[in-house]
């Protein structure tokens, strides 16, 4: 049965393989993984002899089934002999992604006598007397916590603190290259609130932020809100605010595409944890018109029974209708859909009984909520968190330059100002001279995004009050509270 989901490099396999030397071999090779469904993006002669050649295929397959499939395949071509497959992701990780290198020569006597030993003594007194001093004097100037307990590791759940450590390395890896910030991962093998709580305030002298990554929804809210009220350094949940950053950037560019407004458009967002509800506050913050949220519950309405604090909030001051009925009902009339839940969710023909001129973010990775390909017939704008597709929504997008500008400017928490101020940031350095249907947030690697971000961040760190205010607000007093009222447990 031939594969329908979508070829991805994060599955991508080298295949060593011994064919006949004839000039048919190679096409031969090339021609069945791409029957088989595949992408071939390279291929390598690294031997040879009078008779045989022995070659390196590499494509991009979209799972692990299917690149067994790719690999049959070519096993049943005549004279083809498959000696080796390498999946190049493992590869990648092996011995882990980064490593601490010291800033400073260690060569002499003299050198190791300041840089430790005594001459470190009198630099631990200077701190000891005006504690302030650590920002300037070690690495809590530059430095974030990636803070993980495991238990919501991308799309795949509760995985635990150990299988979550690829990913803060990532994490870990991305500051360092986008924005010039040290992080490190810390991943706590327990799920208890006050635990992880008081956990990273013991921690939190070594750091100049903290990153939170990856930890469930609701008690994600209630550990942030907690630890922004008890520490003095920016606290950032990045499945949060990160990508509602991102989202409101993307949209207010798509949004420009189609010629609507913010306050005129009906936007449902599937996926009302710690992404969904972020992008919500921001986006009502924004004066959107109004947000159907849907979850495992269905939508979220008044009425519903048995809703978590967070998710009550939302029926509360969403939905004004109080449509009660399933996705597929939701996004019919809708001009956005904002995916931040499960694959496959929606078909083309839902996507068809959106209003004119509708905007998809279908955002679940590695499978969207929608076949892109499918949206595209009847969407307008298309936008996915797939490195490759077209409008590639990232939170690496947002954070190192978020970051980059609180630790610049020694910011003690991240704010609303801020969020609002970077995505501003990065929804204009595409330039609304440039931007269409397919490029509506910049490239992950436009080096001008980072100190956009930082710029704007430390602008608004520095002088809140210079930062223009949202086009509406919602109402509700407590909007910015609900962190701190979302108690519950999973």
């Amino acid at each position: 049965m031939a594969n329908t989901r979508l070829p991805s490099a994060g599955f991508s396999i080298t295949i060593r393989i011994a064919v006949p030397a004839d000039a048919s071999s190679i096409g031969r090779l090339t021609t069945a993984a791409g029957e088989a469904g595949a992408i071939v993006t390279a291929l390598d002669v690294v031997d040879s002899d009078p008779a045989h050649v022995i070659v390196d295929l590499t494509c991009d397959t979209a799972d692990a089934g299917h690149a067994d499939q790719v690999v049959d395949a070519l096993t049943g071509l005549d004279g083809v002999d498959v000696r080796k497959v390498s999946d190049r992701t493992f590869l990648l990780h092996l011995g882990g992604k980064i490593e601490v290198t010291p800033k400073v020569a260690l060569r002499t006597r003299d050198e190791l006598s300041r840089a430790y030993t005594p001459g470190v003594a009198r630099v631990c007194m200077a701190i000891a007397e005006n504690p302030a001093d650590a920002r300037r004097l070690t690495i809590k100037r530059n430095t974030v916590a990636v803070v993980s307990d495991g238990t919501a590791v991308l799309g795949l759940g509760n995985l635990g603190p150990a299988a979550s450590l690829p990913v803060m390395e990532g994490k870990a890896a991305l500051f360092k290259r986008f924005g010039g910030v040290d992080a490190w991962p810390v991943v706590l093998d327990t799920r208890d609130t006050d635990e992880i709580v008081a956990i990273v305030k013991a921690i939190a002298p070594a750091y100049g932020g903290i990153n939170l990554e990856d930890i469930a929804a609701p008690r994600c809210f209630e550990i942030e809100a907690r630890l922004r009220e008890a520490l003095d350094i920016p606290v950032f949940h990045d499945d949060q605010h990160g990508t509602a950053i991102c989202v409101l950037a993307a949209l207010t560019n798509a949004l420009r595409v189609v010629g609507k407004q913010l306050a005129d458009v009906r936007v449902v967002v599937s996926g009302a944890g710690a992404a969904g509800t972020a992008i919500m506050k921001l986006l009502l913050r924004q004066g959107v018109g109004d947000i159907i949220a849907y979850d495992r519950q269905g939508a979220l309405h008044r009425g519903l029974p048995d809703l978590n604090p967070a998710w009550q909030w939302l029926a509360e001051n969403t939905n004004k209708e109080n449509y009660s009925g399933d996705l597929a009902g939701a996004v019919r009339g809708a001009d956005v859909f904002i995916g931040v839940s499960a694959p496959n969710l929606l078909t083309g023909e839902d996507v068809a009984q959106m209003a004119k001129d509708s905007i998809v973010f279908a955002l679940a990775n590695p499978d969207p909520e929608v076949d892109p390909r499918e949206a595209r017939k009847y969407a307008a704008v298309v936008a996915t968190g797939r490195s490759d597709q077209p409008n590639q929504i990232n939170n690496v997008l947002a954070f190192p330059g978020v970051f980059r500008g609180m630790l610049d400017a020694h910011a003690e928490e991240f704010t609303e100002e801020m969020a609002l101020a970077a995505a501003r940031a990065i929804a204009d350095v595409v330039g609304e001279e440039k931007i269409n249907p397919t490029v509506i947030v910049p490239s992950v690697f436009d080096s001008r995004v980072a100190p956009a971000v930082a710029a704007a961040v430390r602008a608004a760190a520095q002088n809140p009050a210079a930062t223009p205010a949202p086009a509406a607000d919602p109402g509700p007093a407590d909007l910015p509270e609900i962190a701190a009222n979302a108690s519950a447990t999973p």
